[in-house]
């Protein structure tokens, strides 16, 4: 549920609250979201928008990965067991870095680096272990199994969407932001597949405004440059 600027997760008569109340979603496939957790990302200042274990199911929730009931399960499981909730956080990471590297090598047309295909590779066999079929009303649906509450469910269809997405022919349209300072990826789905910013309206519109200047800049050096007197 959602009010007042947070994602609120009901537990019974409990409430409690998810501490990240939106993400920015432009990557158009749930591992490139992922992928973008991360702001910043090619400078000094790079900051990891999942600090924590909730900050996680909070994303989980807000792309439609986890239902509530679950979510307010692996929030009851990870107050009970803290340091493996930050185990699993931490392989959350791990793998986000794998699923970022490997795209982003897609992105330039270039071979991933090894270590981060088996990665991605042992998270895929791990998720995969665990996806069942269950009878739908229209034939069969596939299911996590996921009792007990597993504190690595996060991550499941994360890692699927990797695997279905490298698989596609929609690999070719992998691209990494042109920003100086974003690095997201996005799916390029323009017709001339030609799109070069994550979200114009943000790093388009930025990089717009420091041509701009750089433009001004460099037009008035001209100017007072043409205006000095000859020796």
């Amino acid at each position: 549920m959602y009010f007042g600027g947070y994602y609120w997760v009901v537990i019974g008569p409990s409430v409690n609250a998810l501490p990240e109340p939106a993400f920015e979603l432009t990557g158009g496939a749930l591992c490139l979201d992922f992928a973008n957790s991360v702001d910043n990302r090619p400078t000094l200042r790079a900051q990891d928008l999942l600090p924590d274990y909730r900050h996680l199911l909070a994303w989980s929730l807000q792309v439609g990965a986890l239902s509530e009931t679950e979510v307010a399960e692996l929030v009851s499981r990870a107050d009970q067991v803290p340091a493996e909730s930050a185990r699993a956080l931490e392989r959350s990471r791990q793998v986000r870095e794998a699923i970022f590297s490997v795209f982003s090598a897609a992105a330039r047309a270039e071979r991933p680096p090894r270590d981060d295909v088996k990665v991605l590779n042992e998270a895929i066999r791990q998720a995969f272990g665990r996806l069942e079929l269950e009878p739908a009303a229209d034939g069969y649906r596939w299911h996590w199994q996921s009792q007990p509450p597993d504190l690595d469910r996060p991550l499941w269809p994360i890692v699927r969407s990797a695997a279905d997405l490298l698989t596609s022919t929609d690999l070719a349209r992998v691209r990494e932001c042109n920003a100086e300072n974003c690095g997201w990826l996005f799916l390029d789905k323009s017709k001339n597949r030609a799109r070069r910013w994550c979200d114009m309206k943000v790093c388009g519109n930025r990089s717009k405004a420091r041509r701009y200047r750089a433009a001004r800049e460099a037009a008035r050096a001209g100017a007072a440059s043409s205006s000095r007197p000859s020796s």
